[in-house]
């Protein structure tokens, strides 16, 4: 109930820890994008929403903008970049993931492995389990590191913007979390859109 409570108060709970912990607070959302990214154990922590929130706050002058820009898209970048080096460790380390299964995901990602890790900061859960697995496939890391960096500050500075430029604005304000449920219901649409779609194949 305490982690319902938070998710459909995340803007009162930033707002008063933004009160309570002053500067410290660049420190805390580091932390949540680093663990919502880099360990596969954390998906259920807030991402695009913290950011949004993060960026209304930052509209209104509680927050800087350009340190919130640097933190959060170094604490993404440093997280893909921790849970890449797992799945590399854990490749060999897992007997019951069949060797076919490792071959079609190396293959996959050989071929759609850019796109995956830059589309897959837009969705969450998924987001968090895709640098683990380019690792366990063997991605190589000059590329993976190259897409990390470009999906990390897309996915921060977008979301940053919009909370920034529509996280204070009255309707937004008054419906803030309704609008927190939509934006993570849009992130999630394409992935089940895309299911649907190859299930529908089979």
């Amino acid at each position: 109930m305490d982690f319902v409570s938070l998710f459909f108060n995340l803007d009162e709970y930033l707002l008063s820890a933004v009160g309570e912990y002053g500067t410290w607070i660049y420190a805390i959302l580091f932390a949540t994008i680093f663990l919502e990214t880099g360990l596969v154990v954390a998906p259920f922590l807030p991402g695009d929403s913290l950011i949004f929130l993060a960026g209304a706050l930052a509209g209104a002058g509680a927050l800087n903008p350009v340190l919130l820009f640097a933190v959060m898209s170094v604490a993404a970048i440093a997280g893909d970049s921790v849970n890449y080096y797992i799945g590399r460790h854990a490749a060999g380390k897992m007997p019951y993931v069949k060797k076919e299964h490792i071959d079609a995901t190396r293959a996959f990602y050989e071929k759609h492995g850019g796109k995956t890790i830059v589309l897959a900061r837009f969705l969450p859960v998924i987001r968090t389990f895709a640098p683990f697995v380019a690792g366990m496939a063997g991605m190589k890391y000059r590329d993976f590191a190259f897409y990390n960096i470009t999906g990390a500050l897309l996915w921060v500075s977008s979301f940053l913007a919009l909370g920034y430029f529509f996280g204070n604005v009255p309707i937004v304000k008054e419906n803030i979390e309704t609008v927190i449920v939509a934006i993570i219901a849009l992130s999630v649409l394409p992935a089940i859109a895309g299911f649907l779609r190859s299930t529908h194949k089979r």
